[in-house]
């Protein structure tokens, strides 16, 4: 916290600071014993009558009475992670949408709508890398539009928690009324220690998703438009442990995808017979995956795991991936959820 020469704490941070990280210290409204203070460290989204909004890291809003402030002080942008492949949010946001394309897309100046059937959030959302070229509430206006033509309800993908992210756009849209779903995190690591965790032997490589992959992957009734999204991106692989289940002969064990695309590799569709897991398998389809995406030139690995997923994340954590940013999915007022 900022001290003056006289040992006080002192508030420097103004409504001129919208838009900067800042660091602030508010009496406790806790009403634990003992706690006068808490201390909010993230991106000042707003300052208006008399309130102070605060974005974190993980994306959660913070409402700060000015009248409670105690002290508080513009920061440094969040220290660049030093576990991990270095990249900007940009690069892994461009790279997360080929991995995972729609079926089709349209230009808003720099923003990208895409949709795919309803098939996850993340083929149909909108993707703001930038200024949409019109005003905010015209360019949701078209949005809004754009998705109604399709039958589909409307959303903006947004990113909080790293350098050059969109804490001020998520909460514009918050005033607005747009609802927050499934915040999750996009984890990044080496390759070559992934590959380096098993052998993978009994992994089935293929560059299709066939009947029997299918039949594990969690989301049952897959479409034409699911299998186009499932098989899009530079160069797709999909691992396969064959085995039997209670969901019938020829389910596997396990399965994984992955997409190669210049020094990254992205893992998804990792899942596991829920009567066998805790046994290497989704080390060994990951390793197995790893493993390809070496030979194809790729050295750096990311993911996207929800943060209330505590197995996924330990087991991530464990092969060397951290937390790089978190990504959130915002649905228009009114509208109904759809699939992740």
């Amino acid at each position: 916290m900022e001290i003056s020469a006289a040992g006080r704490l002192e508030v420097r941070i103004t409504a001129a600071d919208v838009g900067k990280r800042v660091s602030v210290r508010r009496l406790s409204d806790t009403g634990v014993a003992g706690e006068r203070f808490t201390d909010t460290v993230g991106v000042l989204t707003s300052w208006t009558d008399g309130v102070l909004l605060i974005t974190r890291k993980s994306g959660e809003s913070v409402r700060v009475a000015e009248s409670d402030l105690v002290a508080g002080k513009v920061v440094p942008a969040a220290p660049a992670r030093r576990r991990g492949p270095a990249a900007s949010y940009e690069e892994l946001a461009r790279v997360a949408a080929r991995a995972w394309p729609p079926v089709e897309s349209e230009r808003l100046g720099a923003w990208e709508l895409r949709a795919a059937g309803g098939f996850t959030r993340r083929a149909n959302s909108v993707l703001p890398l930038g200024d949409p070229g019109v005003p905010l509430d015209e360019a949701l206006t078209a949005v809004r539009r754009w998705y109604a033509e399709r039958g589909l309800p409307a959303y903006v993908q947004t990113v909080t928690g790293a350098a050059g992210t969109q804490e001020t756009l998520c909460a514009e849209l918050e005033r607005r009324g747009w609802v927050r779903e499934v915040t999750a995190e996009v984890w990044t690591g080496g390759l070559a220690p992934v590959a380096d965790l098993s052998e993978g032997a009994g992994v089935v490589l293929s560059r299709q998703a066939d009947e029997a992959w299918l039949a594990r992957y969690r989301r049952r009734g897959v479409s034409e438009v699911a299998l186009r999204v499932l098989g899009g991106g530079p160069s797709v692989w999909f691992a396969t442990v064959p085995g039997a289940d209670a969901d019938g002969p020829g389910v596997p064990a396990a399965i994984g995808r992955c997409v190669v695309d210049g020094r990254w590799a992205s893992f998804a569709a990792v899942e596991v017979d829920p009567a066998r897991r805790r046994r290497g398998l989704a080390t060994a389809v990951m390793a197995a995956l790893a493993r390809r995406a070496l030979d194809e030139g790729a050295s750096a690995a990311w993911l996207q795991v929800e943060t209330d997923n505590a197995g996924a994340r330990a087991l991530y954590a464990g092969m060397g991936f951290a937390a790089h940013h978190a990504y959130h999915h915002y649905r228009e007022p009114g509208g109904t959820a759809t699939d992740q």
